[in-house]
């Protein structure tokens, strides 16, 4: 009863907790006799080795889900996931493997001594953005940004890079969801996910060979125990006066059936900055995710769904009558539109949904080989509403549906100090454009079909040196069907006649056309790793990739609606060559920890959005931006440190800086992200129903290398038109943000439950963020004061 009544008084006083605890125990085999030197890691961060009488302990944990591998040479290895709220003690016992498989295994660690570097995001840090959004959960990375449109459509920057740059994969599986917009954020549901894992650049080729950017690998919680444990996470928030519902449902297994389940509902209303409210910036989604699996004795059976449904508001100040009003818009830093709160989403808006099913088999062959092949369907819907008038106003003015078919195959063997990976896949894919809308579409009918294949070798030279290469080729080929204006078409410059062999029909004020491209890639890397002491490693990369111009790039040809921009591609667009090299210091032990990666990325033909104009259509006024190509030198630091001051205070850092060129014009590239920190001090207390209190700082600095594409534009006047300056291109103010969070957790019979309570933009600070593609023309979200029930049982 005492431990309930603290918990209610903490629901109303909002302090919430995140504690330290140990998991100890003892390792033996089958028949109780202790393992000497068995292998315990825990996460990334916690290692140690079984003692001679087979016990073990893992001091300094946090609370929350954690994953712990056990293993032993010639022993199957215990790798599952625990909630730790409290000192756990775990006692494996660990089987034989197979004689044979006995006989080519001579390291459990052949895994860890890779050469690609990576940074994950654990169950615990992605259960705090459950009612946010992915872009937002991987800030938490140094190095990784956001590219905004709005405060709720967040895509990540990686090192500058984005959109078609960085790939992410959902269980395995390449998410294709026409990620080529700068406003379509990633359709896939934080609460899915039990890992999150960032690759910075082209390393881990069996991925991609177009992952200029970097990869990021999304992976749902897995459960390899006989238990059946479930989670639910009630988060609410004052700024957008709603919240989130997450729940989820999980039965492990060593051995036999294993599944998931999990839903997610969000519903907030409009958001509001500092000084006003964001006009129809109101989100819904209703999400479901599941996972079935059989675990024989070699080989694994496996099938998933997930369904991502969102309706998203784009405020209704980006979109703008006349040109006047729009120049004055983007000159002022006023909104033209300021409504009073509400709930309802009207235009313009974005309704997606997004299927994706799943079938994988996977095998252990013969000396120590193992063989993985998998089939993906995905099925996009995007809808993009207009402000349109009369019968035509909920009738959508983009309607897009993407289907994709990929099959995909991996093999592995290990053997002694060498690790081989081979692969191929196969991927068809069909965009249809519905002609229902009355407009032409943005992006046209197409098919698409890519091929794959890779090899990657790993070889151990020593108990302290490994070296990595891989080699990739990737084939594509893209078939249109486009209509041009022709007088769009001349603006575009394809009268000169190359492109003629394109146009299938003259139909007087335009041409129906049928582009054709095709792509031979190949992609490379190279990496090496190197102890230099018992907790400091040094590893150094360089990756070759090549990149297709994306359909937005090449065919983009008119309004987009959730930029409120109208955007131009170039038929003549190449694709991204780009050779990347980085060293990374890494430090994952003692009292200071710390991850220095240094880096510089030579691309040609770089592909970047300059805005050049104003256009007046009859939905409106919008400025023009149009894909361009330059060669880019890209080149900067990403910094993570850690320092344990005490037992219960630690301080952490987060910082960033990239300098970007176009080395062509001589000019900085646009939109890169400006040198940003991120410090924050926290103070836990195990004693206090383990009370944590965390301060959170997030300086970003101005942007001062900036190309300057501001123009003029001729507004119409009464007695005729006035050549008018629009600053299109100048960077917004530096800014500083405070967060603040603080509570604790408890127990009540086998239900664990965390409270925690968090206000961001602590001092309602008023800014722009020089990333946020509304910038020109509302202000960032105001404070926003988040509480959050968690429940494990």
């Amino acid at each position: 009863m005492r431990k309930l009544v603290m918990l209610i008084a903490f629901l109303a006083t909002g302090w919430c907790a995140q504690a330290q605890y140990s998991v100890s125990g003892t390792v033996s085999n089958s028949q109780s006799f202790p393992l000497d030197g068995a292998h315990i890691h825990l996460d990334e961060n916690h290692a140690t080795a079984s003692l001679p009488d087979g016990t073990y302990n893992l001091p300094g944990i946090t609370a929350g889900s954690h994953r712990i591998v056990i293993s032993y040479i010639g022993y199957k290895s215990l790798d599952t996931v625990v909630n730790l709220y409290r000192n756990l003690i775990i006692d494996a016992r660990l089987k034989p493997e197979n004689q044979q498989l006995q006989e080519v295994v001579v390291s459990q660690n052949l895994a860890a001594v890779t050469t690609v570097h990576t940074q994950k995001l654990n169950t615990a840090t992605l259960e705090k953005f459950s009612g946010a959004t992915l872009g937002d959960a991987l800030r938490e990375i140094a190095g990784v940004s956001s590219l905004r449109t709005g405060s709720t459509v967040v895509k990540p920057v990686i090192n500058g890079l984005h959109s078609s740059r960085v790939p992410v994969f959902t269980n395995g599986v390449r998410l294709e969801d026409q990620q080529w917009g700068t406003e379509h954020a990633p359709n896939l549901d934080v609460n899915a996910a039990g890992k999150v894992t960032v690759i910075k650049g082209a390393g881990a080729l069996q991925y991609s060979g177009d992952a200029v950017g970097g990869l990021v690998l999304v992976d749902p919680l897995n459960i390899d125990k006989d238990t059946l444990t479930g989670r639910t996470i009630m988060t609410a928030d004052s700024n957008g006066r709603g919240g989130t519902l997450a729940t989820s449902l999980y039965k492990g297994a060593e051995k036999g059936w294993a599944w998931n389940l999990g839903g997610t509902l969000k519903y907030l209303g409009d958001r509001q900055t500092p000084d006003y409210v964001l006009s129809n910036t109101g989100n819904r989604e209703a999400n479901f995710n599941s996972n079935l699996k059989y675990i024989g004795d070699k080989y694994t059976l496996g099938a998933s769904y997930s369904f991502y449904n969102a309706t998203i508001g784009i405020a209704t100040a980006t979109h703008i009558g006349s040109l006047g009003d729009l120049v004055t818009a983007i000159n002022s830093r006023q909104p033209n539109v300021i409504n009073p709160f509400t709930y309802r989403i009207g235009a313009p808006r974005q309704e997606v949904q997004h299927h994706l099913g799943k079938l994988n088999y996977n095998r252990e062959l013969a000396n120590g080989s193992s063989l993985s092949v998998q089939y993906a369907f995905q099925l996009n819907r995007r809808k993009e509403y207009d402000l349109r008038r009369g019968a035509l106003e909920n009738v959508a003015a983009l309607d897009l549906t993407l289907a994709t078919h990929a099959v995909n195959a991996d093999w592995k063997k290990e053997s002694g100090d060498n690790t081989y990976k081979a692969g191929t896949s196969v991927a068809y894919q069909q965009n249809n454009a519905n002609p229902a809308t009355g407009i032409r579409p943005l992006i046209p009918d197409y098919t698409k079909i890519d091929a794959g294949a890779y090899a990657i070798t790993n070889h151990r030279f020593s108990n302290t040196l490994s070296g990595e290469a891989g080699l990739r080729y990737d084939f594509s080929h893209v078939l249109a069907k486009k209509y041009y204006q022709v007088s769009r078409w001349n603006d575009l410059g394809y009268n000169d006649g190359s492109f003629d062999h394109f146009i299938k029909e003259d139909l007087g004020t335009q041409y129906y056309t049928e582009p054709k491209f095709t792509y031979h890639n190949l992609s490379a890397s190279l990496g090496i790793r190197k102890q230099l002491t018992d907790a400091i490693d040094l590893i150094g990369n360089v990756s070759l990739a090549m990149r297709n111009p994306n359909p937005s790039e090449l065919f983009s040809d008119g309004l987009h609606h959730s930029n409120a921009t109208i955007e131009l591609g170039s038929l003549r667009t190449k694709k991204e060559e780009s050779v990347k090299a980085s060293v990374t210091l890494l430090k994952q032990a003692g009292r200071l920890t710390f991850e220095l990666t240094p880096y510089i990325n030579r691309i040609n033909n770089f592909v970047y959005l300059q805005p050049t104009n104003l256009e007046y259509t009859i939905r409106g006024s919008f400025p023009v931006y149009r894909y361009r190509q330059t060669n880019a030198l890209m080149a900067g630091t990403d910094l993570h440190l850690g320092y344990n001051i005490t037992e219960n205070l630690t301080y952490g850092l987060n910082a960033a800086y990239i300098y970007a060129q176009n080395t062509r014009d001589n000019l900085p590239l646009v939109d890169m992200p400006p040198a940003n920190f991120a410090n924050s001090l926290r103070f836990t207390q195990k004693k206090w129903y383990n009370f944590f209190a965390e301060l959170r700082s997030e300086t970003v600095c101005r942007q001062w290398r900036y190309p300057d594409y501001n123009f003029y534009a001729d507004i119409p006047q009464t007695n005729g038109t006035v050549s008018t300056y629009v600053d299109i291109s100048t960077p917004p103010a530096a800014y500083q943000l405070f967060h603040i969070s603080t509570g604790a957790q408890f127990t009540l019979g086998k239900t664990t439950a965390a409270v925690s309570l968090s206000a961001f933009n602590l001092f309602n600070t008023t800014y722009r963020d020089y990333l946020n593609r509304q910038r020109l023309y509302v202000n960032e979200t105001g404070r926003n004061i988040q509480l959050q029930v968690k429940l494990n049982y």
